[in-house]
């Protein structure tokens, strides 16, 4: 086991005088060593001396990804390129990567707080991982990759892709876990079923699932239908990668490794911190990171943060699962919708598969909606009637539930693109 159990389950008080220490430590060397922060803090008129305990956190100005993207590619880092050991970078989707170095206390944390995560999770040294994240400048493949080596446990590296190779290891080596995206578990649940091989007879007990926002129901269907226990991890690549939070075995909220990572929940709208226990954008700033620390970053996830202390008798910070993320919420004729409450929906009925993919269009002044859902096998009938009534079936499930109408298009199974990586789940062409 790997446990820090005098930091995972201390009082509120020691983690604030941790985290107080390490955030006046954090401000000084940034202002120091990053010409970005020091003006950025100077036109907001703060000072280090200002930062006299966690409780000032709210005088720092947010980062956001475009400061990153503006300072592209080193301008953010605090350490000379001679200290720094490795960089990832996010995906540009619009043009230049995000990208962020570690020390090589860094690559440690990193892999400490990983290796908790998966000691929350319940591995031990005893688990064979296999790891089909994506390895290379995403931070996913490496990072659980790191975590389970400090475990003690086995890592394969097999990366992601290549599902009856992924499968054939699952049998040959005798993989207890697998990590990876929760849409790609789906897809290999698919696979076993196509090859005719009951996911019973494998070893594997559960799963590490991040990387993009799943639903209760999504969770429900992967364990259902690969019979393991489906842990959600959550991380990204400006904060850390992988290893910032993760549920523990009783699935009740994710702990964030606090002492690591401070947490604070915001209105995306107005940016003024909100109650403990309300739903807002999830801000985190790294408190203990040498190569790039950040103040303050906006993540865009929405959740909410849970105080009790868990079950599991941990008193770190659980985040809830990410109910989407506010640059991803689509506004459609001024209601507000997340793919994922649509995914819940479908996830409900058993006569779609959980692949879908929303597209947005305007016509006229009007904004528009349609759903593509992939019908099961058995219920893909060439009686048009059948299809009619399933179809009218998911519109009413999905009005019923979003509050605007939507065209629904039933297609044929395996129709909709699989990836090893994030799902796209959303075309929205009003952009375009």
């Amino acid at each position: 086991m790997f446990w820090t159990k005098e930091i995972e389950c201390a009082p509120r008080e020691i983690i604030s005088k941790i985290q107080s220490e390490r955030l006046i430590n954090t401000v000084n060397r940034v202002y120091k060593n990053v010409p970005y922060y020091r003006k950025k803090m100077d036109s907001s008129g703060i000072k280090p001396s200002d930062i006299l305990s966690i409780d000032d956190i709210s005088k720092l100005p947010f980062t956001n990804k475009d400061d990153l993207r503006n300072n592209y590619p080193f301008g953010t880092f605090a350490l000379p390129m001679d200290q720094i050991i490795r960089v990832h970078a996010s995906s540009g989707t619009t043009g230049r990567p995000t990208v962020v170095g570690y020390s090589k206390n860094d690559i440690e944390m990193w892999s400490e707080n990983v290796a908790r995560c998966l000691c929350m999770a319940g591995l031990t040294q005893n688990d064979m991982v296999q790891v089909a994240y994506g390895y290379g400048l995403f931070t996913g493949g490496l990072g659980l990759h790191y975590g389970t080596e400090h475990l003690g446990a086995t890592a394969i590296p097999i990366s992601g892709g290549n599902t009856q190779k992924q499968i054939q290891l699952m049998q040959d080596f005798g993989s207890t876990v697998i990590c990876c995206t929760p849409s790609y578990a789906l897809y290999i649940a698919e696979v076993l079923n196509e090859m005719g091989i009951d996911p019973a007879s494998l070893k594997l007990r559960v799963g590490i699932f991040g990387a993009e926002p799943w639903s209760e129901s999504m969770r429900k269907e992967i364990e259902q239908k690969l019979k393991i226990k489906a842990i959600d991890i959550y991380g990204l690549s400006e904060i850390v990668g992988p290893g910032v939070s993760c549920e523990c075995t009783y699935q009740a909220g994710m702990h964030v490794n606090e002492d690591h990572f401070y947490p604070e929940i915001i209105d995306p709208e107005t940016l003024q911190p909100l109650p403990p226990g309300e739903i807002g954008e999830l801000v985190f700033s790294t408190i203990s990171k040498e190569g790039i620390p950040l103040l303050r970053y906006r993540t865009r996830d929405l959740t909410r943060l849970i105080f009790d202390q868990c079950e599991c008798g941990r008193t770190l910070v659980r985040m809830e699962k990410c109910k989407g993320r506010s640059d991803d919420m689509l506004i459609i004729r001024g209601v507000n919708v997340f793919p994922s409450q649509i995914e819940s929906v479908l996830l409900e009925m058993s006569e779609t598969e959980p692949h879908y993919l929303l597209i947005v269009e305007r016509e006229g002044n009007l904004d528009t909606l349609k759903v593509q859902v992939e019908v099961q096998e058995q219920f893909f009938s060439d009686e048009i009637k059948e299809l009619q009534n399933l179809s009218k079936k998911i519109k009413s499930n999905i009005e019923s539930t979003l509050g605007i109408s939507v065209t629904v298009q039933l297609v044929e199974p395996r129709t909709i693109e699989r990836t090893a990586g994030k799902a796209k789940r959303v075309i929205d062409k009003r952009q375009t």
